[in-house]
């Protein structure tokens, strides 16, 4: 595409590269617990978690639950507050689910807390 000085600009999406590694992953391990993931098989497979501590995997496991649990909140109040929310029945299935997922981390919390602290 040019641009207004007659030069070609090549457009890529944000955060990609020009020569992207094959078969890696893009998402670090950071990145995985800031947006909320916090099941220990998953946290194992990245390099990282294999040099942590029992103590700095639960603070890990813990911000990410924390973080998910955020994430489901402001999820839950978006889809509640949707204009004309009771015309939409349809989205009570949403909010439903969105509880469901609360209760289970809860309960997943609980039962990591007992294996990690």
């Amino acid at each position: 595409m040019a641009d207004e000085f007659g030069e070609n600009l090549e457009i890529q999406p944000r955060g990609s590269s020009k020569n992207p590694k094959k078969g890696s992953s893009s998402i670090t391990f950071d990145q995985a617990v800031d947006m909320g993931e916090y099941n220990p098989q998953y946290l194992s497979t990245f390099p990282k978690w294999q040099n942590l501590t029992k103590n700095l995997k639960w603070n890990y496991i813990r911000q990410a639950i924390k973080n998910r649990r955020r994430f489901l909140e402001v999820n839950y109040a978006e889809t509640f507050n949707v204009i004309d929310f009771s015309k939409k029945p349809q989205l009570q299935k949403v909010l439903n689910s969105i509880q469901s997922q609360l209760k289970q981390l809860q309960q997943d919390e609980e039962e990591l807390r007992l294996e990690y602290c």
